[in-house]
């Protein structure tokens, strides 16, 4: 969300969401580990073994979980239970297989595109710009949902390690050294991800299915659309545990049953209101913009202090709505086959008066701090002439400046990493 405060609003924010935290859940069982990775761990105490949720995002991090652990027990780690894939929340599986832990993983709900492997040059690109990699600490402030990962922070590497069970059923019930658990499929970030509900201490790890701000229901780099519709559904199974404790994998644990219900109830809401009313808009046969311009989230839950659009946003969730159920067309005619970029960059460059002209109308429009506009004209000028030196400064000017006013982590490093690269690129 581009507002002029955004960049103190998600300093704040970054400040107070994933503070360094261990915070005892249920005396001598359960335990929940924030703000020592980019992502939250989870431990349980059982009999004569411990069972870890996931295990944070690199090995040195990976260590430091290590040592919370054995500051509460001496007993080892026999198991590990991805809520899901994402490299956050393995990345520091490595420093544990000391004690040879059985690794419960669930498969996804469904398949990945094929030839996905065909795109990961650009979606490493793009994953390097949204997750602001190459950034520095004071330009990127945090990764959203957590602090930086330790990749880039010189704490370490990932040492990820495949599961030893792959279960594909929805549902499975485990007595794992005198702690009884119920692991189920819980599609919505990830096809792969899964709840773990413990029914005796009513405490329930959600994974990356809530966590305390607007998620990622499109991720700007790129991927697979996220189901949306299930991810409700996920949020509803989710409700009805009616969980006095609820562990997210990212930001504060939730405790006590009024807390939880009324937090993932409005979570699931907000999430299903931008859902449904895209769905309408589309259906009307508004363009993709002109949904995106119509849909914003009501009051009574952009207010709340955990929906903030400090990772995702609703404009960025509206449009990956809309392309995830209609695609690229909009329905307008002219769009079925539109001019090539140049030729119709060279026409509009022509109508506003030449090159000059519109070098001339981007610097007006950055004094008047219309940085959009501005980027939009320099696109132009690039589109017809990708040498264009003077345009891409200009480009750049108007990211950094975008970036500024972007209360997403995402949105703000795409900005500003984009922007470094062109002008690395003069």
């Amino acid at each position: 969300m581009i507002r002029p405060d955004a960049e103190q609003l998600l300093k704040e924010f970054s400040a107070t969401a994933y503070p360094r935290q261990v915070t005892e859940i249920i005396p001598g069982v359960i335990y929940h580990v924030m703000g020592y990775g980019h992502s939250n761990a989870s431990f349980i105490i059982g009999e004569t073994s411990v069972i870890l949720i996931d295990t944070l995002d690199t090995d040195y991090r990976g260590e430091a979980l290590k040592a919370i652990i054995a500051r509460h027990t001496d007993k080892p780690v026999k198991t590990i239970i991805y809520t899901h894939g994402h490299p956050d929340h393995r990345g520091g599986a490595g420093v544990f297989m000391d004690s040879e832990p059985e690794i419960i993983a669930f498969a996804p709900c469904k398949p990945v595109l094929g030839r996905m492997n065909a795109l990961e040059d650009v979606l490493n690109q793009r994953g390097v710009r949204q997750f602001g990699y190459e950034l520095s600490n004071e330009e990127a402030i945090s990764q959203g949902i957590g602090i930086r990962e330790g990749i880039v922070q010189g704490e370490g590497q990932r040492t990820f390690v495949p599961p030893t069970t792959v279960y594909s059923e929805a549902k499975i019930a485990r007595d794992i050294d005198g702690i009884t658990l119920e692991i189920a499929a819980a599609p919505g970030e990830a096809e792969d991800q899964l709840l773990i509900w413990l029914p005796a201490q009513k405490a329930l790890c959600c994974g990356d299915n809530y966590y305390g701000c607007w998620p990622n229901l499109y991720a700007i780099r790129g991927g697979q659309y996220r189901d949306i519709s299930t991810w409700v559904d996920t949020l509803d199974k989710l409700i009805a545990y009616q969980a006095n404790y609820l562990l997210p994998g990212h930001t504060h644990p939730i405790i006590g049953e009024t807390a939880v219900a009324e937090t993932l109830t409005n979570f699931r809401d907000a999430i299903d209101y931008v859902f449904t009313e895209t769905l309408k808009g589309l259906n009307q046969g508004l363009t993709m913009d002109e949904v995106t311009e119509a849909v914003k989230l009501p009051e009574k839950w952009a207010s709340l202090p955990y929906l903030g659009e400090f990772y995702g946003t609703v404009a960025w969730s509206v449009r990956g709505i809309y392309a995830g159920y209609v695609g690229w067309f909009d329905g307008n005619p002219t769009n079925l086959n539109p001019l090539p970029i140049r030729n119709r960059a060279e026409k509009t460059i022509a109508l506003m008066g030449g090159t000059e002209s519109v070098l001339s109308a981007i610097s007006q429009a950055l004094d008047n701090k219309d940085a959009q506009w501005a980027i939009e004209l320099a696109d132009i000028l690039i589109a017809a002439d990708s040498t264009n030196k003077e345009a891409k400064q200009y480009k750049a000017q108007g990211l950094i400046s975008l970036g500024h006013l972007e209360t997403s982590a995402n949105g703000r490093h795409y900005y500003l990493a984009y922007a470094k690269e062109l002008l690395t690129d003069l």
